[in-house]
């Protein structure tokens, strides 16, 4: 009897000292978790990438996305048995400090089956380099989590076929398109977490602005006051000591450079919205900036009784004539079906250039697109600061909520919002900005609408009353 209690007592030492050191299961029960990291597991894209501040918990999410593909217990994902996937660092003592030490941490010591080194003791491993992993999997199989750095070259990333494989920060482009080539035949993921110091590189082109328009591609940004496990006192002090640039990468995560974002304020993740079927009496206006060998940029907008913007259609095109482009606003309108006077002509407001005639035309371009039923009005505020802060209230007002929203069927427009960056001489770049100049001749057009006071109480319209007699015995008086 008196050894069973005792094997008994040992069962009990032991679960509680697996417990203790099980911080997956912390992590899973939302102990040490926020809701961005959710997101981010949830997420059933293959190329998915997480931006990050420094100390906004990017890099738990990462090493936690390893255990579960290895162990097979993946909450959100099809799960596998004998997963073969790379944790790769800058360098090898970035990965022994910072992705091996996450990985270890949330990897329980039952769990391992065998730890190969590069240098270090097999008893320590956290004091040393590890080569790999090999992890039990829930399925009976044996998982691998390799370890690999950047410093080592693209040719030491050849030749392997793989399941996953995570960025702890951001590689040299030679290497993240080598990892592609390792995650082909098996449908595999590509995960990155980093915190974008190095300027706008082949990560900004490629994922967040996504220029091959990858459907595999996502991404989502991290900042301080999403782990709430940060000192609002330390955040603030840390705000004071840092430059504006310098904070919107290790504060926000952003992609930043030396003159900065024109419009900071815009997320897609708040201000880009799934298509909806627009009241007929949303129905605003359309906004055209002409171009011919340029592209034409035509947005559809529509507003809300609450005073809220939706850019609800896109039309964008270079290299077409008038006749092109005219026919193809009157097809979206049939789409839409957007208003049109008595006589089935459209009405829109365009750059006030489009009034001027050139050598090469006797007519203007407005009139050319009169003659096609297009109504254009080109006498549109143009004052680019003005208009520019015309944007930026209606990306967030006040009170911290949007006044915009664009259908994600507009992807020119909200590439150009992620990608307009100030220029020399206190001015943005000339580049990519047609969808934002119509849309700025659009928003300047229209008078922003006044709050409705509320109904006056029958308290509140005695006491006027009485106040009204008072002043007025006391003047006759």
């Amino acid at each position: 009897m008196r050894d069973i209690v005792e094997k008994l007592r040992k069962i009990e030492e032991e679960q509680k000292r697996r417990k203790k050191e099980d911080f997956l299961a912390a992590y899973n029960t939302g102990e040490v978790r926020h809701e961005k990291q959710i997101a981010f597991h949830r997420c059933k894209k293959r190329n998915r990438w997480v931006f990050g501040g420094n100390r906004s918990g990017k890099t738990e999410c990462g090493a936690v996305e390893c255990v579960y593909l290895a162990r097979g217990i993946h909450p959100y994902r099809e799960n596998k048995k004998d997963v073969c996937g790379w944790v790769v660092s800058l360098s090898a003592q970035v990965q022994r400090d910072v992705a091996q030490k996450k990985v270890l941490h949330y990897l329980r010591r039952d769990w391992i089956e065998e730890i190969v080194m590069l240098s270090g003791r097999k008893d320590a491993p956290e004091s040393g380099v590890i080569d790999l992993i090999r992890v039990r999997n829930v399925f009976g199989g044996i998982s691998v989590i390799g370890f690999k750095s950047c410093d080592q070259g693209r040719e030491k990333f050849q030749g392997t076929s793989l399941d996953f494989v995570w960025f702890d920060e951001e590689p040299p482009k030679d290497i993240y398109t080598e990892c592609r080539m390792r995650v082909m035949d098996r449908q595999g993921d590509l995960f990155g977490t980093m915190t974008p110091l190095k300027g706008l590189t082949f990560v900004y082109n490629e994922i967040y602005m996504n220029r091959n328009h990858d459907p595999e591609v996502w991404y989502e940004f991290m900042e301080w006051k999403d782990n709430p496990y940060l000192a609002e006192s330390e955040i603030a002090l840390m705000e004071c000591s840092l430059d504006e640039q310098t904070l919107q990468a290790r504060r926000f995560g952003r992609f930043a450079t030396a003159e900065g974002l024109v419009y900071p304020e815009f997320d897609e993740r708040i201000h880009v919205i799934e298509p909806f079927p627009v009241p007929k009496d949303w129905q605003d206006n359309i906004s055209i900036d002409p171009g011919l060998n340029n592209p034409l940029s035509a947005h559809w907008y529509a507003v809300d009784f609450d005073d809220n913007v939706y850019v609800v259609y896109e039309h964008y095109e270079a290299g077409k004539d008038i006749d092109y482009h005219a026919e193809a606003i009157k097809r979206i309108c049939g789409i839409l079906g957007w208003k049109t006077d008595e006589r089935g002509r459209v009405r829109a407001l365009i750059d006030s250039a489009a009034k001027q005639r050139t050598l090469s035309s006797v007519k203007s371009v407005a009139e050319l697109f009169y003659e096609r039923d297009i109504l254009v009005n080109p006498d549109v505020e143009k004052d680019l600061f003005s208009g520019i802060a015309k944007v930026k209230s209606y990306l967030n007002r006040e009170n911290g909520l949007p006044n915009l929203y664009i259908f994600n069927t507009c992807p020119h427009l909200i590439s150009e919002l992620k990608g307009y960056f100030w220029g020399s001489g206190d001015t943005p770049r000339k580049v990519n900005d047609h969808s934002l100049d119509e849309m700025r001749y659009y928003l300047m057009s229209r008078p922003k609408k006044l709050p409705t006071l509320p109904e006056k109480t029958a308290v509140q319209k005695d006491k006027e009353r009485l106040l009204r007699r008072m002043t007025r015995r006391k003047f006759e008086s």
